[in-house]
């Protein structure tokens, strides 16, 4: 076959039945492999989502990824030198180190946010700058202040098992930040149809100039307001991926997450529901392409072209509707 000839590798249809069964041929593919990976495409695709509906090109959702995961193992590191016991590290470190990634996240945002309001910087160019510095900051924290008591390798310590999310699933790796990110998406949803603050975030992005005149509305402060929820929106999927998954913070913790969320929310149409359909798409992609490379030997990054693919047949559906309608 063609595809075989170009890939160099198996039957297409071994390859895509690699694909299937390491996305959905089971219940541990299923809720430990496609749904886990969900969680980070999600919570990151609604950051991307959030701001896009506000007219910001938040380009930097990886950046506050990292700066979510970073804050969150850094909480985890101080209530260890505290000593804390296990409820406490459950009832109170969890939810605050959930809380300081959040914070985090959207700081890191409101880095870029500040930049274009006072400065006029284009938040593209600034928030993919941030992204290296985010990157560059964890690699100095895993070989720094945070590593590991030993030395030995370039990562945290563990966080203790108090501070690890709890699993929906008994038996799978499906932890709890898959129910934040559904009500993190419902929440985004109501905001956006039903109040006031979200009408202001779609106005400013539908057109900036008739809403200031228009409609009165201060686009700057709106705009403003949506990066920010962007940004604790990307921190907490990274607090929730150290909590939930790793339970560490090593170079390389995100695998992409912020630039395939770019994808996710395309592919949702901007739309925090349809979020949650294109980040368990994109969760069964990224499943499906690592037992594909496994039991195929397919390389894992034919995913990414599919993902394109996709991507680039919504664009061209949605530029053919807008031409019909003139």
């Amino acid at each position: 076959m063609i595809t075989s000839i170009v890939l160099g590798r198996p039957e297409i249809g071994h390859a895509l039945d690699a694909l299937w069964r390491g996305a959905f041929g089971s219940r541990y593919a299923i809720f430990s492999a496609t749904l886990v990976r969900a969680v980070p495409l999600t919570l990151t695709g609604l950051a991307v989502a959030v701001a896009f509906r506000a007219g910001v090109l938040n380009i930097g959702a990886e950046g506050q990824f990292l700066a979510g995961a970073a804050a969150a193992v850094a909480t985890g590191a101080l209530v260890a030198a505290l000593k804390w016991g296990p409820l406490a590290q459950h009832w109170v470190a969890l939810p605050g180190a959930l809380i300081a990634g959040s914070i985090l996240g959207a700081a890191w945002a409101g880095i870029a946010a500040w930049l274009r309001r006072r400065f006029g910087v284009l938040e593209v160019i600034s928030t993919i700058m941030l992204n290296f510095v985010a990157l560059d900051a964890v690699a100095y924290l895993v070989r720094g202040p945070l590593q590991e008591p030993l030395r030995i390798y370039p990562q945290t310590a563990a966080l203790s098992p108090g501070m690890h999310l709890p699993m929906l699933i008994p038996g799978t790796r499906l932890h709890l930040g898959f129910a934040f990110a559904l009500v993190a998406a419902g929440v985004a949803w109501y905001v956006l149809r039903a109040t006031a603050g979200g009408f202001r975030l779609r106005a400013s992005g539908a057109n900036p100039f008739a809403a200031a005149s228009a409609g009165g509305i201060d686009v700057a402060r709106a705009t403003t307001r949506a990066f920010l929820a962007s940004g604790a929106l990307a921190g907490l999927a990274g607090a929730v991926e150290v909590t939930g998954v790793t339970y560490a913070l090593y170079e390389n913790i995100s695998p992409g997450y912020g630039y395939t969320a770019i994808a996710v929310a395309l592919l949702a149409n901007l739309r925090p529901l349809g979020v949650i359909a294109a980040g368990i798409l994109f969760g069964a992609l990224e499943a499906g392409a690592a037992a594909m490379q496994r039991d195929a030997g397919v390389p894992s990054v034919v995913a990414s072209v599919i993902e394109a693919a996709v991507i680039l047949g919504v664009l061209l559906a949605q530029q053919t509707r807008a031409w019909k309608r003139r």
